[in-house]
């Protein structure tokens, strides 16, 4: 008889990106379906914290799945809400299958307005039907209740600039709104008396929370804003879009950097405690999978595209896991030295450089 080997325990790390969250509804329901996988705790951002609560509150009504109805459930919410929306693909991009929506004049009125003029003064009452849509969809005292996994929700303190961490039993309607509010669409989120902006600010996902206050080793970062991209923009979209990008991926970066650093100094130094622990690190990240999709595709909300990316996510996934699943428990499965090999690379001077190494 074969033994049954224990299950391995992760912690997942999501980042926000409006509708792109449902590739990581896909990654998290093929996630959920492994058995061979715990999961003990959850940092989110955004869309990131959306998908965080709903699996916690399917978790804790019916194990596995109860998380993967909640979050389908939520979803199809999402899709339910957009459909009167103004901003819609127009004929062309629904008849060649492009989900992006910078040719939608919805889209690119209310993108040019929000420009203008401020959530205070185009939506004085601060009318949010995302704001409705989580209140109805979300049962925060089952939220609350959830002691396995922990959930981290990262917000960004406007006067401070700081990050601020929400987490059970603490977790409401607010704080998940605090950590999706982008600044250009909606009025701050006020909690406690301060007021706070989109997390993907300051912390998207943020790591520190996993590294501090659970005992689990191996975190699993999906990311779903990519790191590269190939075609280099040139319009004036494009370039916002992309500055947008590498501003919601800078600051995993620098955590990345931080656990970067620590692994050499553990190395280097031989020592580790609680404290300063050698953290193992994964990385499932949507670089290939969103070359075709523009900043503009993270407003759409049809249910074709979302279940487009759901499939996306899961068959992303469902490699990571055939690839790096013996990984777990025992190393990093992600290349922390070639990702910042290119920051170390020294410059080459004109003087430096030659053709093929020899004069005329």
């Amino acid at each position: 008889m074969v033994q049954q080997q224990p299950a391995k325990t992760v912690d997942l790390a999501l980042q926000g990106g409006g509708s792109h969250g449902a590739l990581t509804w896909g990654v998290l329901d093929r996630i959920l379906e492994d058995e061979r996988l715990e999961i003990s705790g959850i940092s989110g951002t955004s869309a990131g914290a959306m998908n965080a609560v709903m699996l916690a509150q399917g978790f804790h009504r019916g194990g596995r799945d109860g998380a993967r109805e909640a979050l389908a459930v939520f979803w199809r919410a999402v899709s339910d809400a957009a459909r009167f929306s103004p901003v819609q693909r127009n004929w062309w991009n629904r008849l060649t299958g492009n989900f992006n929506l910078d040719g939608s004049p919805g889209y690119v009125f209310f993108d040019n307005l929000t420009r203008l003029f401020s959530p205070y003064e185009l939506n004085p009452l601060d009318k949010n039907p995302l704001r409705d849509l989580v209140a109805d969809t979300v049962d925060f005292d089952r939220v609350n209740a959830c002691t396995i996994p922990k959930i981290f929700v990262t917000a960004t303190n406007v006067r401070t600039g700081q990050a601020r961490v929400f987490t059970q039993p603490h977790l409401s309607v607010d704080t998940i709104m605090a950590s999706a509010c982008l600044p250009s669409v909606y009025q701050a989120v006020e909690i406690d008396g301060e007021a706070y902006w989109d997390g993907g600010y300051i912390g998207n996902p943020a790591l520190h929370p996993l590294v501090d206050q659970t005992d689990c080793r191996d975190i699993v970062i999906v990311q779903i804003n990519p790191m590269i991209r190939r075609a280099l923009p040139r319009t004036g979209r494009e370039i916002l879009n992309r500055v947008n990008e590498i501003s919601f991926n800078s600051s995993l970066i620098k955590d990345l950097r931080a656990i970067h650093l620590l692994h050499k100094l553990i190395e280097a130094e031989g020592i580790e405690s609680e404290r300063y622990r050698d953290m193992r690190v994964h990385l499932i990240h949507a670089d290939e999978e969103l070359q075709d999709l523009d900043s503009s595709s993270k407003l759409n909300a049809e249910w074709e595209f979302l279940s487009h990316l759901h499939k996306r996510g899961r068959a992303w996934a469902h490699r990571w896991l055939e690839a790096n699943y013996a990984g777990l428990g025992v190393r990093s499965t992600f290349d922390l030295d070639a990702l910042f090999v290119d920051s170390l690379r020294p410059v080459r001077g004109p003087e430096q450089s030659s053709t093929n190494g020899t004069e005329e």
